[in-house]
């Protein structure tokens, strides 16, 4: 059983504007709660019961709440946040998880079923897609018989049969970080601008099978940019 969650919030926002406020984008609030104590809630529900939180930009506010979660989670901080991609906020946490884990990212609002679903995956290593959102700067994931073969933002990109749109919530495996480990340090020789999943994941999946299950009706959202935002906010919250 995975025990373990990884969430990626070191990112600065700056796509958003000033809709965040002064708060990374994990503090927005369209309910009762923060949509990262949303997550978390969902997470611990699943099983979880380790959440290692990467932090960045505005990482007082996530070691406050680790602070206050009796031991739940715990915070790693990517000192070079600012000139970073997303593979090396992931390599940050390299000595701070040693077992399989979930990967997510902050930014996201979902329902419980993406993680029951990728949970229930029975290969090692997963990279949960849904169907079409129509929301806007879409990672379109190309699969080879179910397994990752390629992604992109330009669908027409891809050469491949496309499965659907990456969601943002993945398993790994200790194989597969060790080997996106290894990939990333020679990358990070040349630029620290690297990410995990268009270019880590994508490069593992030539050496390493890497399942894509697809839940086609996925309530989900990320939020990237104000358009996004509204999307979440009115559209993807209330189905919630």
């Amino acid at each position: 059983m995975i025990r373990t969650a990884v969430i990626l919030a070191a990112g600065m926002g700056t796509r958003l504007g000033g809709e965040a406020g002064e708060s990374p984008k994990g503090f927005l609030r369209f309910g009762r709660l923060t949509i990262i104590e949303e997550s978390i809630e969902r997470l611990v529900t699943a099983g979880i019961n380790d959440i290692v939180i990467v932090t960045g930009h505005g990482a007082e506010h996530y070691e406050r709440l680790a602070a206050g979660s009796a031991g739940l989670m715990r915070t790693v901080h990517n000192p070079r946040f600012a000139d970073s991609g997303s593979m090396y906020s992931l390599y940050c946490a390299r000595d701070a998880v040693d077992q399989d884990f979930l990967l997510l990212e902050s930014d996201l609002i979902y329902e419980s079923r993406a993680l029951t679903e990728l949970l229930a995956e029975p290969a090692p290593d997963a990279v949960l897609l849904s169907g079409s959102t129509g929301a806007g700067d879409e990672v379109w994931v190309e699969t080879h018989d179910g397994d990752l073969g390629a992604m992109s933002k330009d669908r027409n990109a891809l050469s491949g049969p496309v499965a659907g749109e990456l969601v943002g919530i993945s398993k790994i495996s200790v194989e597969l970080f060790s080997l996106m480990q290894e990939i990333a340090a020679k990358a990070f020789a040349t630029s620290l601008h690297y990410d995990y999943e268009t270019d880590c994941l994508v490069a593992a999946a030539a050496r390493r099978k890497i399942r894509c299950p697809v839940v086609a009706d996925l309530v989900w959202s990320e939020i990237d940019d104000p358009g996004q935002l509204r999307r979440a906010r009115e559209r993807v919250y209330p189905r919630l």
